[in-house]
């Protein structure tokens, strides 16, 4: 077998493979949330957000920004987490309702007065979206984050509610 025919055969099999792989590939689907929720720590404060993501059927990948206000009277410091999350969820709606679990890193800025600290986090949860109308899904979702560095709260958790828009 001479080399030109082995390059062609290599060829073959890979053209005839990414035929293959087109004809049974599943189309990714993306979804975006705005979200509104709150942290009890250290005390219950407010906590709003926005996510987009891409998923696969089961595994997906999202980016995340959510920003937990200031109340300096009260000492509640102010909390910003940028973070990119891989979820695993359920590969199809049960009765309208898709359950996931999540987890990721990226960086925060945890800051209350003059006091600032900007860092790496790391954070796990999960939740739940179910179906209202079309592509319009409510979506709950709890985390818990681990902020890293000196900050004033090295855990803090996140319970929120959004509406999310599948596309």
């Amino acid at each position: 077998m001479s080399l030109r025919s082995h390059i062609r055969g290599i060829a073959r099999t890979f053209v005839v493979s990414l035929g293959f792989l087109a004809m049974t590939a599943v189309p990714a689907r993306a979804d975006i949330t705005a979200f509104l929720g709150m942290s009890p720590t250290p005390e219950r404060h407010t906590v709003k957000g926005f996510s987009g993501g891409v998923s696969l059927v089961v595994v997906g990948f999202e980016f995340e920004y959510s920003h937990l206000g200031e109340d300096t009277p009260q000492a509640l410091p102010g909390l910003k987490t940028y973070s990119g999350n891989v979820f695993v969820q359920t590969p199809v709606e049960l009765k309208g309702t898709r359950f996931y679990a999540t987890a990721g890193g990226g960086g925060y800025q945890e800051y209350l007065g003059p006091r600032d600290e900007t860092h790496f986090s790391l954070n796990v949860g999960g939740g739940v979206k179910i179906r209202v109308l079309g592509p319009v899904r409510l979506r709950l979702d709890y985390r818990v984050f681990q902020l890293k560095g000196e900050p004033l709260y090295a855990t803090y958790q996140r319970f929120y509610a959004g509406a999310n828009i599948a596309f």
